[in-house]
């Protein structure tokens, strides 16, 4: 298990902070319980301490925040769990006979597994049909085809939330793959294979907190290994002295739209209605009136004459330009 990073940073609420301090205590398994000989964590992946990958993981919360808000219709807190390495099969033990949603995904064209409980998948459920989702603890042996449907939405919203958290560091292309809950066979992934398990803790109200978990495979994550364990040092960029002069010029060269309105009568309806040729609308206005460029209030002016044209004389400046 990785120390879990500042998520402050991210955007997560201050209420959800508070949740980072317990760890993992419900967690199906940890990296220290791994099998007998699989050796030190570590060597299980080449990404170092996953630092980088914990930060996607706080990222991609708000986003998990906003799947699942709008099927509770109600102000949700998430917070990202600390990171784990392990077998997909030891984590699949853990889980015991318990029935699971294994929902598939795909990073580029590799297998990610999104895993939902079934209890998860009852609630958003009943709540998509109306419901309270307050659904009594029960031990389902299938999913309903309803279920099916909605798991496909939800894989397909957490396809595009994991893309946009991913996109400062990789443009991976995330998609949700045709699945059908409760079946044993996960294609693309075998029990063998190493899994980063990302959790996500959701909680509405007083209600107890909900988990869904993400797994990468370490083979799904390889091709972005450069990204994962490389650090970034910031370095002030040179100017470029001729595209500024450039942009400048292009700047200044900009036209706007300069108008002044002398005056605005106000007329009824019935007077409307009898106006004809001929007919006088009188008007007045003060020795000043205001002078808009591109819409924007930029002071006052006096009308006059310049060159035998009708002009306006600035004769205050007091717009946001200045």
């Amino acid at each position: 298990m990785v120390n879990e990073p500042d998520l402050s940073d991210f955007g997560l609420e201050p209420d959800a902070t508070e949740r980072r301090g317990r760890g993992r205590t419900d967690s199906p398994v940890g990296v220290t319980n791994l099998g007998a000989g699989s050796g030190a964590a570590g060597k299980l992946h080449p990404f170092g301490d996953l630092h980088t990958l914990q930060h996607l993981s706080a990222r991609a919360a708000r986003g998990v925040r906003q799947v699942f808000e709008g099927y509770w219709r109600s102000e949700t807190r998430t917070w990202a769990e600390p990171l784990e390495v392990l077998r997909l099969a030891d984590y699949r033990a853990a889980r015991g006979d318990k029935l699971t949603a294994y929902l598939p995904l795909t990073m580029d064209g590799r297998p990610v597994l999104v895993v939902l409980d079934s209890q998860f998948v009852a609630e958003l459920l009943d709540l998509f049909f109306g419901g309270t989702g307050d659904v009594s603890p029960m031990l389902a042996l299938e999913f309903t085809p309803a279920a099916d449907v909605l798991a496909q939405r939800v894989a397909a919203a957490m396809a595009r939330t994991l893309q946009a958290a991913w996109e400062p560091l990789a443009r991976a292309r995330f998609g949700a793959e045709r699945c059908e809950l409760g079946s044993n066979l996960i294609q693309g992934i075998e029990g063998d294979d190493v899994v980063i398990s990302t959790r996500f803790g959701l909680a509405r109200g007083s209600a107890k907190p909900l988990f869904v978990d993400v797994l990468y495979p370490v083979a799904t994550l390889k091709p972005h290994t450069v990204a994962l364990t490389g650090k970034v040092v910031a370095k002030p960029a040179e100017v470029d002295a001729e595209w500024r002069t450039q942009l400048t010029r292009a700047a200044m060269g900009v036209r706007l739209p300069v108008r002044s309105v002398l005056a605005e009568p106000t007329i009824s309806l019935a007077k409307l209605m009898d106006l004809k040729e001929g007919d006088v609308i009188p008007i007045s206005f003060g020795p000043d009136v205001p002078i808009v460029i591109g819409g924007v209030a930029l002071g006052m002016g006096t009308v006059g004459t310049s060159n035998g044209r009708a002009a306006i004389r600035i004769s205050k400046l007091e717009g946001p330009l200045l």
